[in-house]
């Protein structure tokens, strides 16, 4: 990478990163009621695997419901080096760059509070840890480390995070369990987080993994995502967007083996953020990223994606929407109840997930045209 070159005219916005954030969150805010929908009415085994993907593992394994948040903050990560270029052309200085990586992180944080209950003023039940609170953290620090250190650094950063993160969780003895243990009850960061977080918060119960300590592997995640973003906006003379889609879907197919490799001796446990995890779950995001930088940067094959990029631009937006500030189901209700019931029963429940869909998607669009987006 020593060889290469800053290419100012590349830190414009990459289409295809917008498409891939919008593809991720689909299927948070209703994709996933599609798919259990086609599998209930098809019975077909396509649907029915596609189904058993929409559900997080229990605890150690993967499925492609797991890859969702990883890969949103990949996709922040991967945004980073662009927009440190683009405030650097406009001359902003390093200390208001530093102010704009912190106000971020706050207000992110802040958000995942909201997201939780923090405007129902019961703090005694509050949940302070969030899905957009390790977003905002992870982020932050890997932004700090980004704008100190030299790619190399933050590859050896990466590297470092991962490792001493392993030998705290294999090492580091819990009391009434010892060291190792990578039970829901007997990990270090479940011990960390009762001993820490306000109320009987466990963040390893099913479906919860936003505790402290396993916010520190989150930082490679978003440090992955910076790298790509280099590996991207730099140029070489020896390499074109094709070459660069190309590697890509080799360093994920890479990743992928080393996570599966490492999976062995350091489960792939999501609720952990295990360092195999990181790993292979960013394997899975630099191959989606690929494709879709390849058909449609590379290629530009956009007109499919669309869809995408208007959900993409505005994902915090739904993402906090959906969360009950607006009740989609009763928005699809009032207009959508006479169509749906034009059908037969099996069929209902597959065209209420498309009318749901479309419900939020309009909404977007109506934000997107209006160019209303909101930026933390």
């Amino acid at each position: 990478m020593q060889n290469m070159k800053k290419q100012p005219e590349k830190s414009e916005r990459l289409v295809s990163l917008d498409a891939l954030r919008g593809f991720d969150m689909l299927w948070i805010t209703g994709g996933e009621g599609l798919i259990f929908a086609l599998a209930a009415l098809t019975g077909w085994p396509v649907f029915t695997w596609a189904a058993r993907q929409m559900e997080h593992v229990p605890w150690d394994g993967f499925v492609f419901y797991d890859m969702i948040f990883p890969l949103f903050l990949f996709i922040a990560g991967v945004s980073m080096p662009f927009s440190i270029v683009k405030r650097k052309k406009r001359g902003e200085s390093l200390k208001s760059i530093y102010w704009h990586v912190f106000k971020r992180m706050f207000l992110l944080v802040l958000l995942g509070w909201i997201y939780n209950g923090l405007l129902r003023f019961d703090f005694e039940n509050q949940r302070w840890a969030s899905v957009l609170g390790r977003i905002g953290l992870a982020w932050f620090f890997a932004a700090i480390i980004v704008l100190n250190t030299s790619v190399r650094a933050q590859l050896i950063w990466f590297a470092g995070i991962l490792l001493s993160y392993w030998a705290m969780m294999k090492l580091i003895p819990v009391p009434g369990f010892g060291a190792g243990v990578l039970t829901p009850e007997g990990n270090l960061g479940a011990y960390i987080d009762q001993q820490l977080l306000p109320g009987s918060f466990c963040c390893y119960t099913y479906g919860d993994n936003e505790g402290i300590l396993s916010t520190f592997p989150a930082i490679s995640t978003a440090l992955l995502g910076a790298l790509t973003g280099h590996f991207l906006i730099t140029e070489n003379s020896r390499l074109n967007g094709l070459k660069k889609g190309v590697i890509l879907l080799a360093a994920g197919i890479l990743l992928l083996v080393l996570g599966k490799t490492w999976d062995l001796a350091f489960p792939i446990i999501k609720n952990l953020w295990t360092s195999s995890f990181v790993l292979f779950a960013g394997g899975w995001s630099l191959l989606l990223l690929g494709i879709f930088y390849l058909v449609i940067d590379v290629w530009k094959i956009r007109r499919w994606s669309f869809p995408f990029v208007v959900i993409g631009l505005n994902s915090i937006t739904i993402y906090m929407l959906v969360s009950g500030i607006i009740n989609f189901q009763t928005i699809n209700e009032y207009f959508f109840r006479g169509v749906i019931d034009l059908f037969s029963k099996p069929v209902q429940p597959l065209i209420n997930a498309i009318c749901y869909i479309l419900c939020e998607w309009v909404l977007l669009y109506i934000l997107y045209r209006k160019k209303i987006f909101l930026k933390v």
